[in-house]
């Protein structure tokens, strides 16, 4: 049987010793602690997201009955199943104390602790997930349980204190860093909304409130229709027949339109599945809208701009203006704002919800001239740009985020 490992691969300088093997159960106690009135409905802790709920929100009635005390480094199981935490997770309390629902159990340190250091380590799927395979004991439709004694008999390694402060605290720095990252990223979304809002006129009105100089003729109301010269949906090339597929053409679904730039696509067909499927290829720089799935939100709404020629199926609109009266970059700015809401308005469907040709060319579109919309859609385009090169940074933080916590714990 191989040995366990009990130094992590990445440590600081000065600590050289192996972590130490314990049981759950030398360093932590379950507690049952009540609420003796001390905490009102503004200490209620949201456990998923460890923040403290609006007090209105807060819907229990048994605020001192049916609740734990949740203090400063205590930390609450919670059994809900997801793809990231394969039986459930440990959430550490960051924030202050305050009280839970008593259907989450908690966990109190027996020892000095690093909270920064468990937060991270206790959350380790690698870790976590064969302790807890070892510790649930009755499993429901999206929750599981946990059993107290199973689960204080697993073994852990851990470091010194001393150790376990210098890994808190470096990510401390790491998690501020990826939270402000975060922050501004927020910002930047919320700025783009609200150009949305503002550089396209609101219902009723011919103008929007925010326009650049030079321009003033009121906008005029047209339809989709009026204003293209042609819509083009595709296909699905036969999956039974193997020599359609992993070619070298580009071939894209609705579900990779993201409401932004397409660069790639996941799937590649041969020339023989562009045949078989009587396929044409679209474009870069074609404005495409998602058809099908309407009813779905994260659906509802999609469209992208190609920077790449394609193919596209079935559940794919290329949308190919008049030039002279719509630019493909405006009309994907603008879908942005009304996508969702027009997936609602205007599609047809029992159960699915979709979009066809005819449906399309009666949506109604506000317009400047030409000259209007390129510079709106160069200025939004900026915005985007610029949104995307953060959550570049943000995802990079993340990605280093994970590889650290790979080396630095067992």
């Amino acid at each position: 049987m191989k040995e366990r490992l009990k130094a992590p691969e990445l440590r600081f300088p000065g600590f050289t010793d192996d972590w130490e093997e314990c049981k759950f159960g030398d360093e932590f106690k379950k507690v049952n602690e009540r609420n003796d009135g001390s905490f009102g409905r503004e200490h209620w802790i949201s456990v998923a997201n460890m923040y403290f709920q609006d007090p209105e929100k807060v819907q229990s009635n048994n605020i001192n009955t049916r609740t734990y005390v949740m203090r400063i480094g205590d930390m609450a199981f919670e059994g809900n199943k997801s793809f990231k935490f394969k039986y459930g997770r440990f959430v550490v309390n960051d924030i202050g104390n305050g009280v839970v629902s008593e259907l989450f159990p908690i966990y109190r340190h027996n020892n000095e602790y690093d909270n920064s250091y468990w937060k991270n380590a206790i959350q380790i799927e690698r870790i976590m997930a064969p302790i807890f395979a070892k510790s649930i004991t009755s499993s429901g439709v999206s929750s599981n349980k946990l059993d107290n004694n199973h689960f204080l008999n697993q073994k852990i390694c851990m470091p010194t204190l001393k150790e376990q402060q210098k890994i808190g605290a470096f990510f401390k720095q790491l998690d501020d860093t990826i939270a402000l990252h975060q922050c501004k990223l927020d910002l930047l979304k919320d700025q783009k909304k609200g150009f949305l809002q503002k550089m396209f006129p609101k219902n009723g009105e011919k103008v929007p409130e925010l326009r650049f100089g030079g321009f003033a003729d009121a906008w005029e109301e047209r339809k989709l229709g009026e204003v293209i010269e042609g819509l083009y949906n595709g296909q699905t090339p036969s999956r039974s027949n193997q020599d359609n597929w992993n070619g070298n053409i580009n071939w894209l679904t609705s579900g990779e339109l993201t409401r932004g730039v397409v660069t790639n696509t996941i799937e590649k067909i041969t020339d023989i599945g562009q045949k078989d499927a009587l396929l044409k290829v679209v474009p870069a720089g074609t404005f495409l809208m998602a058809i099908t799935g309407l009813e779905a939100a994260g659906t509802r709404g999609n469209c992208a701009i190609l920077s790449i020629d394609t193919t596209i199926n079935q559940s794919c609109m290329a949308v190919y203006p008049n030039q002279e009266l719509l630019d493909s970059k405006f009309l994907f700015q603008w879908y942005r704002k009304v996508g969702e809401e027009y997936g609602l308005q205007y599609t047809q469907g029992t159960k699915q919800q979709s979009y066809n040709a005819e449906l399309i060319k009666i949506l109604p579109i506000s317009l400047p001239k030409v000259d209007e919309q390129k510079k709106i859609a160069i200025f939004l385009e900026n915005i985007d740009d610029t949104i995307a090169l953060h959550q570049r940074k943000l995802d990079l933080l993340k990605e280093q985020k994970k590889g650290y916590l790979q080396k630095m714990f067992i």
